[in-house]
């Protein structure tokens, strides 16, 4: 996932900005980690550079 994705999406659940949490990553982008949103608290996973937004009631 880039990091210039970060200023563009939002939690699907509160509309809230993300806070990041890096587990691994290069120097073009985050490969895994977690978003945690800033307003509710949801947490996303971040893996081989694909952020999962889906909440976890539709997966």
């Amino acid at each position: 996932m880039r990091r210039k994705l970060l200023e563009i999406i939002c939690c699907p659940k509160c509309k809230g900005d993300f806070e990041v949490s890096i587990d691994e990553e290069n120097e073009d982008e985050i490969l895994t980690g977690k978003l945690i949103c800033k307003g509710c608290g949801s947490i996303f996973k971040i893996e081989e550079g694909i952020p999962y937004l889906l909440p976890e009631d539709l997966k």
